[in-house]
């Protein structure tokens, strides 16, 4: 038995739920809920790191470097997820934050076994990208111990890479590999062992928080609108009149007229109307301020 192992919180048996299995539906799912709750709490008690964490990967999005997770099981899934919504949240290139799990694509849909006690694939991984100083690698394992991404951040280190660990056990492993290590301690699971509940919902709201504010900082929000979305589907596009309807105050079919304008970009099309200019002199305008739509505003008042 691996002492380790036996040592984590997150491994250990819940008081309160040992008879879950006696109990009616509805008190199951109270069970559940109730702890669930719990996860706020010990995600808040680690703003610190989190707010740390944000402005490590924010100096490297800057540098032009990339935010890459990886991670084995729920872990890695939850880190691939949230890469993949960067692109039509944010409307950032697909590369700037990647997502990777243990054993490969196949693993997102069935269970690869073996995969996260692999060394070798997790070095592979960091060279095929070949990461550097510029970026963010974020390994993420509840447990703190998975081999692949140990390693993997281990070589990251070693390439000169910033080194960020998510996990739900306190002293894990991950703490002398990281720059920063994120734990917020949830407890013992539900179901003893399934880190796919508390666990996998505390590093869920983590990489949230991590994403979203440094695009925040990257000036990708407008208020709290996300302004950099682009209209790419028909869900997407009615929120994006929702937005430009929301930020300028005009009518609809006025706000259709400018996100044709605009060919889908949000935030290119509430500049163009606060500030009457067209598309070629809004976008230059909005690259002399780093894509920051208010400070834009700002400079095309005193410019008119």
């Amino acid at each position: 038995m691996d002492n380790y192992l036996a040592s984590l919180a997150t491994e250990g048996v819940n008081p309160e739920t040992r008879s879950i299995d006696t109990c009616t539906t509805e008190e199951m799912v109270e069970l559940i809920n109730r702890q669930d709750a719990l996860v706020a709490g010990a995600v808040g008690a680690e703003r610190h790191h989190i707010a740390q964490a944000v402005d490590l990967i924010y100096e490297c999005f800057r540098r032009g470097g990339r935010l890459i997770y990886l991670g084995a099981g729920t872990s890695g899934r939850l880190g691939v997820l949230d890469a993949s919504e960067c692109v039509p949240t944010f409307g950032v290139d697909p590369d700037m934050v990647q997502g990777y799990i243990a054993g490969g694509d196949i693993a997102l849909r069935h269970p690869v076994e073996g995969c996260e006690d692999s060394e070798a694939d997790g070095i592979a991984l960091v060279e095929s990208l070949e990461v550097g100083p510029d970026d963010a690698v974020v390994g993420i394992t509840a447990s703190g111990s998975a081999a692949y991404v140990l390693a993997a951040l281990r070589r990251a280190r070693e390439r000169g890479s910033v080194t960020i660990g998510v996990c739900t056990n306190a002293a894990s492993k991950l703490e002398g590999l990281c720059d920063v290590t994120i734990a917020p301690l949830v407890g013992p699971e539900v179901i003893s062992g399934s880190t796919r509940m508390k666990s996998g919902t505390a590093q869920k709201m983590v990489l949230n928080m991590l994403t979203t504010c440094a695009m925040i900082k990257l000036g990708k929000v407008y208020g709290n609108l996300m302004v950099d979305l682009k209209a790419s589907n028909k869900k997407l596009r009615d929120r994006a009149l929702r937005l430009i309807i929301h930020a300028t105050g005009l009518a609809p079919e006025v706000a259709e007229h400018y996100l044709e304008g605009a060919q889908g970009h949000v935030k290119l099309a509430i500049l163009m109307a606060k500030s009457g200019l067209d598309q070629a002199a809004a976008q230059a305008l909005l690259d002399r301020c780093g894509g920051r739509l208010a400070q834009a505003i700002d400079q095309g008042k005193k410019e008119e």
